[in-house]
């Protein structure tokens, strides 16, 4: 029978001692873990309180139904339904278009035999990334005004001819099209070094069978960058609730809550703007749990399928 090891502090100190360099540079990563994300675990509480400032965290009374109350109260309001629901459409519309967009951009840079053409496009591709969310906010606001460059293209050809920010159907297509031109290049880089580490002497076998450009990207190519694309998809399924505050709280206007109030904004009224510590913070913890809970999932079914998951 194995036996188990034993946690043995004179193990730990040879270790310290003999690998004290890369501890050192650990240090700084490990205090900020626990400083930014593990230490503000104990605020938690006040969505199990009726939370008073002036009497602190645990000096506030307990909520009633066993602390439940405010978790009670999200789930039975009018905005659970349209804040979880345009939460989950933009998310899922956000997948469903964006995470394949820069999969596709890597197998296309990745087929141009032009290398200076290569570069050229991958930086002109990439350069959105880094303009600041404000920026871009105030390009979309400027191009879908009634006046705009966008609207102007879209009357041309039949389309609307007013300011597209006012219409609530409109909201998700440009907020996941902005996206995608955002962030296109930037996730491509990813797929684009995944390429680099596929065996050559696949491609030539390929060749020799007979396989054609699009054989190739089917049956060497996309599997060889499998493992990358489900570690990637598993960890954009583990934020399907966070829709970008910043992004959102900068489009939107009062005419389209319907479609464009999601959970983060609806956090930010109630806490920031309402006053209501303890029910903002009952809906964060009930959109952390549900993240926790679809990565877990797809974690276990990709292992079980797939053969690749986080842990």
């Amino acid at each position: 029978m194995r036996k188990k090891k034993r946690f043995d502090l004179r193990v730990l100190g040879k270790d310290l001692k003999k690998y004290s360099d890369a501890y050192v540079m650990a240090l700084p990563v490990i205090l900020f873990y626990l400083v930014f994300c593990y230490k503000p675990l104990y605020g938690i509480l006040i969505a199990f309180k009726d939370f008073s400032p002036a009497a602190g965290i645990w000096g506030s009374d307990w909520a009633a139904n066993h602390g439940f109350q405010h978790f009670i109260d999200f789930f039975q309001s009018y905005y659970f339904g349209r804040i979880l629901k345009n939460t989950l459409v933009i998310s899922l519309t956000s997948i469903l278009f964006g995470f394949p967009a820069p999969i596709i951009l890597a197998l296309l840079l990745n087929e141009l035999k032009n290398e200076k053409f290569k570069r050229i496009t991958q930086t002109v591709s990439y350069m959105p990334h880094f303009i600041s969310i404000v920026v871009v906010c105030s390009m979309i606001q400027m191009f879908t005004s009634n006046k705009g460059f966008i609207t102007y293209l879209l009357s041309l050809v039949g389309g609307p001819d007013f300011s597209l920010l006012t219409k609530p159907e409109y909201f998700v297509p440009i907020y996941v099209l902005s996206g995608i031109w955002q962030e296109i290049g930037w996730g491509a880089i990813i797929y684009l070094a995944a390429l680099s580490g596929i065996d050559q002497q696949l491609y030539e076998a390929a060749k020799i069978d007979g396989a054609g450009k699009w054989k190739q990207m089917l049956h060497v190519t996309l599997p060889g960058i499998s493992g990358t694309i489900i570690i990637m998809l598993l960890l954009r399924l583990g934020s399907v609730m966070n829709v970008g505050f910043e992004k959102v709280m900068l489009l939107y206007n009062e005419g389209i809550y319907d479609t464009a109030d999601v959970i983060s904004t609806f956090v930010y009224r109630k806490g920031l703007l309402d006053f209501q510590w303890s029910y903002s913070a009952a809906v964060g913890i009930f959109n952390s749990v549900v993240n926790f809970g679809v990565v877990m999932i797809f974690n276990k079914i990709s292992k079980k399928y797939g053969e690749v998951s986080l842990w």
